[in-house]
């Protein structure tokens, strides 16, 4: 091919790649992301949802996962809770969502909680977040983060939902572990409800909770009650550990939290 041809065809070149990165839709669905912390490498999974438009900004959800679901696979995050419930309904959920996912043997703090912020804030700035809507949820285990990160990072969050969590440790779990951030507290639900009470809360236990006793989510919800907050709390009569197909199954659920935007104080 002559020279002039093949100048004459750069131009065709630059406009197809071009066009390509503003009018080829991007991947959505679960997608598998890292972030580096302290040295490690953390994998996490993101939802996006279909459609995705860059042209707007998203709300966005950091989801915690429990115990059953720590590793470094990156997906076992999307097996459960939040994730189940985008399978089984994705049009409720129309936002992208953040799955980190904790290391064997750790909890909802020190780097791995570090970690899950790290890729929260990826997300934020790969897939459009709007900052006034970002949501942190958790069950279990996970419950036990969303109080922790809620406390650490407290001007972050829209709204926040627990699902059979709680503050303190009990016999009945290895899984859980109080937040440095209450260990001084006298009374840990009175110090997190005061320091909470300006986040709107949905809190879910099941009442024959075999692990985490319900007096957990009793308690908080009572000491919210006790400072103003904007709390509801819904007990599942009957229902064992697994309170979370009830809680993330609601419409209802979903259709308040995307009603909520971060506050201005």
């Amino acid at each position: 091919m002559k020279v002039g041809r093949i100048l004459s065809l750069l131009p065709v070149a630059c406009l197809a790649v071009l066009s390509c990165r503003t009018m080829c839709p991007r991947e959505t669905g679960f997608l598998i992301r890292t972030v580096v912390v302290g040295g490690t490498t953390y994998p996490y999974s993101v939802y996006v949802p279909l459609g995705f438009d860059e042209s707007k900004r998203w709300p966005v959800i950091l989801f915690l996962h429990g115990s059953g679901e720590r590793g470094m696979d990156g997906l076992r995050s999307t097996q459960i809770g939040v994730a189940a419930a985008i399978r089984a309904n994705p049009g409720r959920v129309p936002a992208v969502v953040v799955f980190p996912q904790a290391p064997d043997d750790t909890r909802w703090l020190g780097e791995p909680a570090e970690a899950a912020m790290a890729a929260l804030e990826k997300s934020i700035a790969e897939f459009h977040g709007d900052r006034s809507r970002i949501y942190l949820a958790g069950l279990s285990m996970g419950g036990y983060g969303t109080y922790h990160l809620a406390l650490a990072h407290p001007d972050t969050w829209a709204a926040l939902v627990v699902v059979c969590g709680g503050l303190l440790p009990h016999e009945t779990t290895t899984a859980v572990q109080q937040s440095p951030l209450t260990m001084s507290a006298s009374d840990p639900y009175a110090f997190t409800a005061r320091a909470l009470r300006y986040l709107p809360i949905r809190i879910f236990h099941g009442d024959a909770d075999p692990v985490i006793p319900v007096s957990e989510s009793r308690k908080m919800a009572e000491a919210l009650k006790q400072e103003g907050a904007d709390v509801r709390y819904v007990e599942f009569p009957g229902v064992g550990h697994n309170a979370w197909d009830s809680a993330f199954g609601d419409e209802a659920l979903w259709e308040w939290l995307f009603q909520q935007r971060k506050a201005v104080r």
